[in-house]
């Protein structure tokens, strides 16, 4: 059985400095900070299997070339040319497919560097509400994006820069990722019937709490509603039932659980608030078909 891969900034930084061409170097890369320009996408990607890995870091991608299709905190994603890219600390990513011209630009970065870089005051995107989004974004949008992106690896390769600088740029960047997200957030919420909305912040509670939370009561005092109107919103809006998408939000990661943990049955029941084993076996029985034993066997075989 294997564990639940991590793929962190230490594994990042030996696969690029494991690069022999001199244009695949084109990084700088610390402790807590990698500043990637034009890294080796493709190559990097098909090192790694096709498998479901853990991000321990915050990554922050502009995509310029190519395309992914990723499936990201459970949910199957399609990042293209002209989007900014936002990977939450412990965000939980499959590899998909990817085309062979992909290319583009970023940073990874520690949860301790962010504290540094935001003493005080941090963008809405960093408060832990946000998972991972993708925003589509206009070229001189992209182009301003690079240039502070550029300042940040030039200053980085000079062996008097100052940490303090250093910070701030990576607190500017950051700052003006916020801003196009929340621009976008707020032209999406706009659009959208006050239903949408609503079903909008359902799926994002789901995402965040299912595997903690997982009666319908919870999420309908969240958004300040009846249980039952709620019940009915999602389904007129989704055509699935609101218990039906906390159910297979939370089968989804026991099954990420079961394929790539060591984790006994007892240690997911109590981490994912289940009365007992029992309960937790019948539910997953009931939901799949299988017993999670019989499926971590298959899985494992």
């Amino acid at each position: 059985m294997n564990k639940l891969n991590q793929f962190n900034l230490k594994q990042l930084s030996e696969l690029l400095k494991g690069e022999s061409d001199r244009q695949l170097l084109d990084n700088y890369i610390s402790q807590n900070l990698i500043v990637a320009r034009n890294p080796p996408v493709t190559r990097l990607l098909s090192k790694l299997s096709e498998d479901t890995y853990v991000l321990p870091e915050m990554r922050v991608m502009v995509l310029k070339k190519g395309f992914a299709q990723p499936t990201v905190n459970l949910m199957e994603r399609r990042f293209e040319a002209g989007q900014v890219i936002f990977l939450s600390h412990n965000s939980i990513v499959r590899l998909g497919d990817f085309s062979e011209d992909i290319e583009g630009f970023g940073i990874s970065l520690t949860d301790e560097l962010v504290s540094l870089a935001f003493p005080t005051a941090v963008p809405p995107m960093l408060d832990g509400h946000v998972r991972d989004f993708n925003i589509p974004l206009p070229p001189e949008t992209i182009e301003l994006l690079e240039s502070v992106h550029t300042l940040l690896y030039n200053i980085m390769q000079r062996d008097d820069h100052d940490s303090q600088v250093v910070l701030h740029l990576v607190a500017a960047f950051l700052w003006q990722v916020n801003h196009y997200w929340n621009q976008q957030e707020n032209e999406s919420r706009n659009a959208l019937s006050r239903e949408q909305r609503l079903f909008a912040d359902f799926v994002q509670l789901v995402s965040q709490y299912a595997t903690q939370q997982h009666n319908i009561d919870f999420y309908a005092q969240r958004l300040f509603l009846s249980p039952r109107y709620m019940s009915t919103l999602v389904k007129q809006v989704s055509g699935k039932a609101a218990k039906q998408w906390i159910d297979d939000a939370i089968v989804t990661r026991i099954k990420v659980e079961l394929r790539h943990s060591n984790k006994t049955i007892q240690q997911m029941t109590d981490e994912m608030n289940f009365p007992n084993a029992s309960f937790f076996c019948k539910y997953f029985k009931r939901l799949t078909g299988t017993t999670p034993n019989d499926y971590r066997k298959v899985k494992s075989d």
